[in-house]
């Protein structure tokens, strides 16, 4: 009986893993989309509303779910203290404390950071082509991502399945 029921907890366990990691990889396209489409937001803010960045990141933030406009809110938040800091160092900090909790690969990461170099540094024009051109390298990691949701979603799934019954089966 007891070997039962751990046998049940294994299966369920590895059958929960492998869901858990199809689900990232589903995920993380969709969440990439909604940096894009805050990007855009906030190069809009800018360009059309002359809306200083704190409160263009926090309209921003407005459209989108979370991990993602708490990563914004908090770059928001920082910005309007009074801590000293400059717009890149604030943009880092909310990046990094929030990136953990997204789907998202360190390359897209990379991106959101570099772009914290020229955001609120640069004249008007000059970040419109920086959002553009990160928006730009989202797309390009977006496709990679939808594709590897369509490669490995599956796999994961029917991995975690297999390797708790294999598991099981060792367990007898």
């Amino acid at each position: 009986m007891l070997k039962l029921i751990g046998a049940v907890l294994v299966l369920f366990a590895g059958t929960m893993y492998g869901f858990l990691k199809a689900l990232s990889f589903a995920r993380r396209p969709r969440q990439i989309r909604q940096l894009i489409q805050a990007l855009q937001r906030l190069e809009t803010e800018m360009v059309y509303g002359f809306t200083p960045l704190p409160e263009a990141l926090r309209s921003a933030a407005a459209a989108m779910a979370e991990p993602l406009s708490a990563m914004f809110l908090e770059a928001a938040e920082k910005l309007s203290g009074d801590t000293g800091k400059t717009v890149r160092e604030c943009w880092r900090e909310a990046v990094e404390s929030h990136w953990g909790r997204t789907a998202m690969s360190a390359n897209e990461r990379d991106i959101v950071i570099q772009l914290g170099f020229t955001l609120g540094v640069t004249d008007r024009e000059d970040q419109v082509k920086h959002l553009r051109l990160a928006a730009s390298l989202l797309q390009a990691e977006e496709e990679t991502a939808w594709d590897e949701q369509r490669r490995y979603e599956k796999m994961w799934k029917s991995l975690g399945i297999l390797a708790a019954a294999f598991i099981v089966i060792l367990m007898y």
